[in-house]
């Protein structure tokens, strides 16, 4: 695994560059990210082994989860493994029980599997808002109970953007001890030759994720909370392998980045197989690559 203490050049990079070894210099420092840590023993396994053995420095953790106890077990095991907060308000589990929060939740205490009309309850629905304060308020209760520091926060399906979950998140952010959070926003005009097919999608989420990123930058500067520059693989979603990674790492701009996964050990083993290539870990050190946690921002 590259030291998460190594710093040095880091450039955009053609294949005559690597067999010659001249390269321009260009600092660039990483966080390598997997969400979803705590929903299954395969996806806590994958991102452990991928610390150990990989690239990855931080995994976000959610925390109403089957996994949530081997996982917090295996992070007190890995300590240099950042672990943030992935906060999860739909598509899972609640903290509160039903009766608490009957406008969330079905009564298994299930949050809605539908994104769209979710999204559009929670911002035109204002009887919501105190539900969903009481229920992000929870799950950062549930974390803090775990002991693990809190490397960063960020949310499933990327909905702690959403404007009425932000708004929460921002006016609670003393309280809840809110320091780095991800900016969900990635350059299409570099995800363009990176990768093929599903450019509908691509372009419509990097729509959304400018318009909702560029909301929130004023926000967070106010607040002092640092996220980094850019966010790479959301446009992959549950698609980033060895072969985009390598790509990617050879134009990796200067400055902080992250690299967005979701590695397990049986959905999705190409992720996790990318981030422990021996081809990307050499050009990790090839290039000088900084890999840090939220932390390190």
């Amino acid at each position: 695994m590259a030291r998460l203490d190594n710093v040095g050049p880091a450039s955009s990079l053609s294949t005559d560059s690597l067999e010659t070894g001249k390269m321009p210099v260009r600092h660039s420092r990483l966080i390598v990210n997997a969400d979803d840590f705590g929903r299954s023993h395969s996806i806590n396994e994958a991102v452990i082994r991928a610390h150990g053995e990989g690239i990855l420095t931080t995994a976000s953790l959610m925390v109403n989860e089957p996994g949530l106890d081997e996982a917090v077990a295996l992070a007190k095991q890995n300590p240099k493994l950042g672990v943030g907060l992935h906060l999860s308000l739909l598509c899972g589990r609640a903290a509160l029980s039903p009766e608490k929060i009957p406008g969330l939740v079905n009564p298994r205490g299930e949050f809605s599997e539908n994104p769209v009309v979710t999204g559009f309850r929670y911002f035109f629905q204002r009887g919501l808002q105190q539900q969903l304060r009481a229920e992000i308020h929870a799950q950062f209760e549930k974390f803090r109970a775990t002991g693990l520091p809190l490397d960063h926060v960020n949310g499933h399906l990327h909905l702690h953007l959403h404007p009425t979950v932000f708004r929460i998140l921002m006016d609670d952010a003393e309280k809840l001890g809110i320091r780095r959070l991800r900016l969900t926003q990635e350059p299409f005009w570099m995800d363009v030759p990176l990768a093929s097919g599903r450019r509908l999608y691509r372009s419509t989420h990097a729509a959304i994720y400018f318009c909702l990123s560029w909301r929130a930058q004023s926000a967070l500067r106010r607040k002092n909370i640092r996220h980094t520059q850019r966010v790479f693989g959301l446009l992959q979603n549950a698609h980033m392998n060895e072969d985009y990674l390598l790509k990617l790492l050879s134009v990796l701009p200067a400055g902080d980045s992250e690299l967005y996964s979701h590695p397990s050990l049986d959905e999705f083993k190409h992720e996790f197989d990318a981030l422990v290539s021996p081809r990307v870990k050499e050009l990790v050190k090839k290039l000088g690559i900084e890999l840090i946690r939220y932390q390190d921002l």
